[in-house]
């Protein structure tokens, strides 16, 4: 297939499914659904049919590719460093320690990467090495250029950070999980991931987010700005004290599927 000036490609990568998107590099909303497989069980082995078979038959040696993964194959986590910490490998180990306490493994099968701080506390994000390699095997034999892997909480907050209200957490929903990012002020304060389940409404979100901004020592938020596709029950008003829930990407990617949106929220750049 030729290759306009400014097209990139999306690739969308969830335990269930991945898709393939051609976009534009300046036009965010438009994009066109090139493919999309199912993956057939799981492990790495069923990611890796499932990409090979995705990208069969696809003209596009030579493009620059966007992978976004699903919240579920990833782990993000805040990382305080330690006290006069000025060297990277201290950081680099506190994180390693923060990491096995919430875990119960060492990150040694994971790549870490984060926006390192040795004074204040910082974020990371992990993603299976064995799932970097696939990837670039894959872009590999079909030619590809990947310019970034990245886990699907990123890129929302990345692009929506700045439109969050004063006093409002922020989520990402796909595929029935939801992951919070509880904020202070401006600043992010955690990183939660909660499995949402079937009917879940308001009262559901309340109670959910209760205990996250007690465990944290928290502000209850008066409201959550989503990302993605709202069960039903949590698109209609809330009732008196339930927390209530805008989307901020209404009307962006609806009519794809959930792995069609998780390819289109990746980078068009």
């Amino acid at each position: 297939m030729r290759r306009a000036i400014g097209q990139v490609l999306r690739l969308g990568v969830a335990t269930g499914a991945v898709s393939l998107l051609a976009g534009s590099r300046w036009r965010h909303d438009k994009v066109n659904v090139l493919a999309e497989q199912p993956v057939p069980g799981p492990g790495i082995e069923a990611l890796g049919g499932a990409l090979r078979a995705l990208l069969a038959g696809q003209d596009v040696a030579g493009w620059p590719v966007t992978v976004v993964l699903t919240d579920e194959l990833c782990r993000l986590w805040q990382v305080a460093p330690p006290p006069g910490a000025a060297r990277l490998p201290d950081i680099e180990a506190a994180a390693a320690l923060r990491f096995h306490a919430l875990y119960g493994e060492g990150p040694a099968a994971w790549h870490v990467t984060a926006d390192w701080h040795s004074t204040e506390p910082f974020f990371a994000a992990a993603v299976p090495r064995a799932l970097l390699a696939l990837v670039d095997a894959v872009a590999l034999e079909n030619r590809l250029h990947v310019v970034q892997v990245v886990p699907h909480f990123v890129t929302a907050w990345n692009r929506w950070c700045r439109a969050i209200r004063p006093g409002a957490w922020f989520g990402q929903l796909h595929d029935g999980l939801l992951t919070v990012a509880a904020i202070e002020g401006r600043q992010l304060r955690a990183v939660r991931a909660l499995q949402v389940p079937p009917g879940a409404d308001h009262y559901w979100l309340t109670q959910m987010v209760g205990r996250e901004a007690l465990l944290l020592g928290l502000d209850m938020p008066a409201q959550l700005q989503l990302c993605g596709a709202l069960p039903a029950a949590l698109d209609k008003p809330a009732g008196a004290g339930q927390v209530t829930t805008t989307r901020l990407d209404a009307g962006q990617g609806d009519d794809l599927s959930a792995a069609g949106r998780l390819a289109f929220s990746g980078s068009a750049s």
